[in-house]
């Protein structure tokens, strides 16, 4: 019920606009009330962007094991995540291509959306940095977690951005993934030179 829900609410905020559509809506047309809606998401902006809850969870949770490095754990997981969305256009359909780069666009133009995703990168720099300043024994307000939280926020956003950028030029799955990959790790090399270098200190 809850890929349904998410799945119809994203056909119709696509198709018509995020605020021309309601949560009553989205409920009639998934034969539900409104309260059922509501029993699965928190909030109207959580239907189309219920995926950031597990990629949040699942930082956390890689960044809480001392043993496994920031910079490369996050690097690891944003890539399964390129390849999942990669994956959806294996078929060649270009309408899913056109799809994707749609969702991309409503997440741009609409500032609920925006300020939910600022709320969420929020929150995950707050447990990042509390997750990493346990790991070097100091408190989630001192400085060197607080930066090394948001570097690393920074490769969610060159995926977002790079995935979006590589869609639009109408490339191969396979070369759309590889390119965001590579963006990626791009990316990484930098951040290896500081919260790399700063965690293994500790």
């Amino acid at each position: 019920m809850r890929e349904r829900l998410s799945d119809t609410a994203t056909r119709m905020f696509l198709a018509r606009g995020f605020d021309a559509v309601t949560v009553s809506e989205v409920a009639a047309a998934c034969g539900v009330s409104e309260k059922t809606v509501f029993n699965y998401f928190p909030s109207k902006e959580a239907l189309i962007l219920d995926r950031l809850e597990s990629s949040v969870d699942s930082i956390r949770d890689g960044l809480a094991n001392s043993a496994n490095p920031p910079v490369a754990t996050l690097v690891r997981i944003l890539e399964q995540q390129t390849r999942a969305i990669t994956a959806t256009l294996v078929s060649g359909r270009s309408e899913d291509a056109v799809r994707i780069r749609r969702f991309g666009d409503l997440l741009h133009s609409t500032p609920a959306l925006r300020a939910y995703q600022s709320d969420m990168t929020g929150r995950f720099a707050e447990a990042a940095a509390a997750t990493l300043a346990a790991r070097a024994g100091l408190s989630p307000g001192d400085p060197e977690p607080q930066i090394a939280a948001h570097a690393l926020l920074g490769l969610w956003r060159v995926q977002a951005d790079s995935l979006h950028r590589h869609l639009a030029q109408d490339h191969s799955p396979e070369l759309v993934c590889e390119a965001v990959i590579a963006d990626l790790h791009r990316a990484a090399r930098l951040l290896e030179n500081g919260v790399g270098a700063w965690d293994r200190s500790h």
